[in-house]
């Protein structure tokens, strides 16, 4: 038999364990939508068989996909070890809706689907294979956990699980062997070794970072100023809005595209980036919608968490971790002008790029990796939305030769945080994926209209003909979505 092997989740991941209660999963998920094509079987439906082989096939490049989560002895630390009861039927699922399945059915089916947690015991993903959409369509609700990998290593995974060819090419699976398991007594030998080395590490660490510094007080102060800056954030809490507040168990999702070409437009006539019009589109709805809940925009420090990528060059590529920092932005919804949203955005952002805000993150990160630090407790209260923007692939992927024609996102919830906004491009499309508590935002699909409304008044100031956005008309008060599913359904 082989040595033991396993890994050891960084404080980052551990820490999207710990947060994780029954009413807060801590899982992203993704709805993929796709045209048949060559999947198509006699009696109508899909080839359900062909897709978990293909799957299979590829597992031997997601080695995370195999393994599960076990505990350091007398600690809240977790270790991935190989599972040896890995069964693929567990994880890649089929089921179907009602003929002919609408988009707000698939939307009813991934919001039960996205509020149930992952079973701890096994590796921690699900594929749900939805056949009886309309338009000769079918869609993969995926689940991973956020201790799996971030936004960028899902975008990584894309890549791995399908491909930029239409081909229909399946694999034979590598055979699996899972390594032993360690003993407790073998962690707990680990274990005091890693904290007897901890001082020469953290000397080590100390060398690279003065050597990496050009400017070495310049660096010190201004991370020292960073953490001054985010300190402000939590002494000085965010507005309370009918966004936040307690979070239940329930979930409901929504989601849109629009042209990634439209969107560009706009960021060339305003000379921003395409997030500062992503962001410029978020503040638009979120005033329009505030008002609707007769609440005064003019009257609130609305802020938004957003991610940042700080994978480092040698984990480019890579799916496994994750390597995020964040910044905290303040949303000018007071401000009735798009043009002078997207100006007084396109300064924040500016100026959070300067100030490398995300340092400060990355700093308290580091420190966490020695030292035990309540993240979520240090966060909570300084933000009101969680807002991630992503670059997906510019390219059609195909799973055996099925064409993928939509992608959206859903980022956990986490407390006080009633609605997550992960905005993906994809294809020269943008397309936004929306998370919401179901007793707190019901009226979610209203704010889906409100995030093209906004974008169409954004495109108007900057005088741009949208070419490849369809038009979508505002919902009523009660989306088709909450009926579907039936206001209080528990399923």
């Amino acid at each position: 038999m082989g040595h033991y092997k396993y890994d050891r989740l960084s404080a980052q991941d551990n820490d999207f364990l710990q947060w994780e209660s029954e009413i807060l999963p801590m899982h992203g998920a993704a709805v993929q939508i796709f045209d048949v094509g060559p999947l198509s079987n006699d009696d109508g439906g899909i080839d359900f068989r062909a897709i978990k082989d293909g799957i299979e096939g590829i597992l031997h490049k997601i080695p995370r996909y195999r393994q599960k989560i076990a505990w350091l002895p007398d600690s809240n630390h977790a270790i991935w070890v190989d599972d040896p009861h890995f069964n693929i039927d567990y994880h890649v699922r089929h089921t179907a809706l009602p003929r002919p399945g609408d988009d707000a059915q698939l939307k009813a089916l991934t919001s039960r689907i996205t509020e149930r947690a992952l079973d701890r015991s096994r590796p921690l993903w699900e594929l749900w294979v939805v056949e009886g959409l309309t338009g000769n369509r079918f869609a993969i609700i995926g689940k991973t956990h956020h201790c799996v990998m971030d936004g960028e290593g899902g975008t990584n995974l894309l890549q791995s699980l399908y491909s930029a060819e239409p081909i229909r090419t399946t694999h034979e699976p590598h055979r699996y062997i899972p390594r032993p398991q360690p003993s407790n007594v073998e962690l707990r030998r680990d274990e005091w070794l890693r904290l007897a080395s901890l001082p020469l590490r953290a000397v080590a660490e100390l060398q690279r970072f003065i050597r990496s510094a050009d400017d070495l007080p310049g660096e010190v102060l201004e991370r020292l100023r960073a953490l001054g800056g985010l300190a402000m954030w939590k002494v000085v809490p965010a507005s309370d809005t009918p966004l936040n507040g307690p979070v239940g168990p329930h979930r409901i999702i929504d989601w849109l595209a629009i042209s990634l070409d439209d969107v560009k437009a706009i960021r060339k006539v305003f000379d921003c980036s395409v997030n500062d019009v992503v962001l410029g589109i978020v503040t638009g709805a979120i005033r329009d919608f505030l008002i609707a809940r007769q609440t005064d925009p003019r009257e609130l420090d609305f802020r938004i968490a957003t991610p940042v990528n700080v994978r480092p060059e040698q984990r480019q590529g890579t799916a496994a971790g994750n390597f995020v920092s964040t910044w905290i932005l303040p949303l000018p919804i007071g401000e009735p002008d798009p043009r002078k949203q997207i100006e007084a955005i396109h300064a924040t952002t500016k100026d959070r790029k300067k100030s490398r805000q995300e340092s400060a993150i990355e700093l308290i990160e580091a420190i966490h990796e020695w030292i035990p630090i309540d993240l979520q407790g240090l966060s909570s209260g300084t933000q009101n939305v969680y807002v991630s923007n992503i670059r997906g692939p510019q390219l059609p992927l195909y799973l055996l030769g099925a064409q993928l024609k939509e992608l959206y996102l859903q980022a956990p919830l986490i407390q006080n945080l009633g609605l997550a906004i992960a905005v993906m491009s994809y294809d020269g499309k943008v397309c936004w994926g929306f998370n919401a508590d179901y007793d707190r935002l019901p009226d979610v699909a209203d704010l889906t209209a409100l995030v093209q409304k906004s974008f169409e008044r954004l495109a108007e100031a900057a005088g741009v003909h949208l070419e490849g956005t369809p038009a979508l008309e505002l919902p009523s008060a009660h989306s088709s979505v909450v009926e579907e599913r039936g206001v209080g359904a528990a399923s």
